[in-house]
């Protein structure tokens, strides 16, 4: 390809990008039926021979934009699915270019430089013991996995089994304690590790989901304690400093899964519910959650540096490792080899933003959930959690009501939220997560809400 036709065709995709975020607040924010049923243009037989490039850019931009749900507008509820910080967009665009395989130093000077940089300032950021280890993912389903490997392992290297060399089978058990409702990605993180569901120990919640610190059983070295920063309903936040006090005196091993609500340690008026967090050994969180980064990226933290290079660590005499502070080898702290430059996206992210902006950001979330709340009950809805930070459970009278009404504001186009189940009962779970949710996106959100529950009523 000649360098026109290179430009030409990148300044297309430009264009239809632009196009796309330029409009993308006043799209539906779920794509109507005719949209879903336009993607049949997708569904031929792999061609014989090649296919124009602007052509197949035309197809995407034509057939596959609208049909894509508007995430990055201000009226997604959904999946605690955060926006786009349009400075990390513009980044990754860039660092498409690059295509950039970040496993190691020598394949990247400049992602391992941003990888290092980003670990110290996440440290920094929550508040983290010096030198904690870090590592970027995919999600925290991911970095929920790596934290916890380097937790069995470390438990069962103090204990003299050799892990790598001498497999599960006859190991020294090792006890899990966790919250009755502690998130699904932890569940299937647990059982992929090898610790069977039925092996594991559940500790009673509270109303609002907290683990109930009184009602745990007796802590030893042997054991892995799993907290939450944040229940994915109601948004509380487990007990964590109690529960960490009462594990180092054990010698347990503390593991954090923060996905979206870790970053209430970044916030002066929310640090509260994370107290203690430095208190743990390991952390998962989500960068494209709360702090608004691109997709995808997850990250896992670790106390112990090493603990989680031993569990992660790939080898093999082809492999070019650097072992070097200056010169950090990204696939140390990760299950990938292969990897994607999520450190460009990050580091953009947090540099956009700077301390004040990531609190600013923390903080504008929860108000607006907040408001959200505040503006549902005036409506008669029912909230039925404390609003702590940025999560909202909401019914209505009946369960069949709640069930219809989420329904309709699902086709509504006017916003997206997604449905739960708390206490045995149906509701509509509203994730209050993008930088560019407005009081304006609420309003006509909350007004889609009354519309859905009239419909529902009527059965129109």
């Amino acid at each position: 390809m000649i360098d026109k036709e290179r430009r030409e065709l990148f300044e297309q995709a430009k264009s239809y990008a632009l196009d796309y975020m330029e409009g993308v607040n006043e799209r539906a924010v779920f794509p109507d039926e005719d949209a879903i049923e336009r993607l049949d243009v997708f569904d031929g037989a792999l061609p014989e021979g090649p296919a124009e490039s602007s052509e197949i850019l035309r197809l995407l931009h034509e057939y596959g934009s609208p049909a894509t749900v508007a995430q990055t507008g201000g009226r997604y509820f959904g999946f605690v699915i955060g926006g786009a910080n349009r400075a990390a967009v513009a980044a990754k665009w860039l660092s498409s270019a690059w295509d950039q395989n970040s496993a190691l130093y020598v394949m990247s000077p400049i992602v391992s430089r941003l990888e290092a940089v980003c670990e110290r300032w996440l440290v920094d950021l929550f508040g983290l013991p010096e030198g904690a280890a870090a590592g970027l993912v995919s999600g925290t389903s991911v970095a929920t996995i790596c934290g916890l490997a380097a937790a069995r392992n470390d438990i069962l290297d103090r204990l003299g089994w050799d892990l790598s060399l001498k497999g599960l089978f006859g190991a020294p058990k090792i006890r899990v304690l966790l919250g009755d409702q502690a998130h699904s990605s932890v569940f299937k993180a647990l059982s992929l590790l090898g610790f069977g569901l039925e092996n594991l120990e559940t500790v009673p919640v509270d109303d609002q989901g907290r683990m109930i610190a009184g009602r745990m059983p007796e802590l030893d070295d042997r054991t892995i304690v799993i907290v939450q920063a944040g229940n994915v309903n109601s948004g509380a936040f487990d007990p964590i400093d109690e529960i960490c006090d009462l594990a180092k005196k054990a010698n347990s091993w503390v593991h954090v899964d923060g996905a979206f609500g870790l970053w209430a340690a970044a916030s002066e008026g929310k640090r509260f519910l994370a107290k203690g967090i430095e208190k743990a050994d390991s952390w998962s969180v989500d960068a494209h959650k709360t702090l608004n980064a691109p997709f995808d990226c997850g990250i896992v933290l670790c106390r112990n540096r090493e603990a989680l290079i031993s569990a992660m660590q790939s080898k093999g005499s082809y492999i070019q490792y650097s072992r070097d502070d200056k010169r950090r080898d990204g696939m140390l702290y990760t299950l990938d080899m292969s990897r994607c430059a999520r450190a460009v996206e990050l580091w953009t992210t947090l540099k956009s933003l700077g301390k004040s902006g990531v609190e600013k950001l923390v903080d504008r979330l929860c108000d607006r959930a907040a408001e959200f709340a505040e503006k549902l009950r005036g409506q008669k809805f029912n909230v039925l959690n404390d609003v702590v930070f940025n999560q909202i459970l909401v019914s209505c009278d009946t369960d069949e009501e709640t069930e219809a009404t989420l329904k309709k504001v699902q086709e509504s186009g006017e916003c997206w939220c997604g449905g739960a189940v708390w206490e045995g009962r149906p509701v509509i779970r509203v994730s209050v997560c993008s930088e560019v949710t407005t009081a304006e996106d609420i309003d006509r959100s909350v007004a889609a809400f009354v519309v859905a529950r009239e419909g529902a009523r009527s059965g129109n």
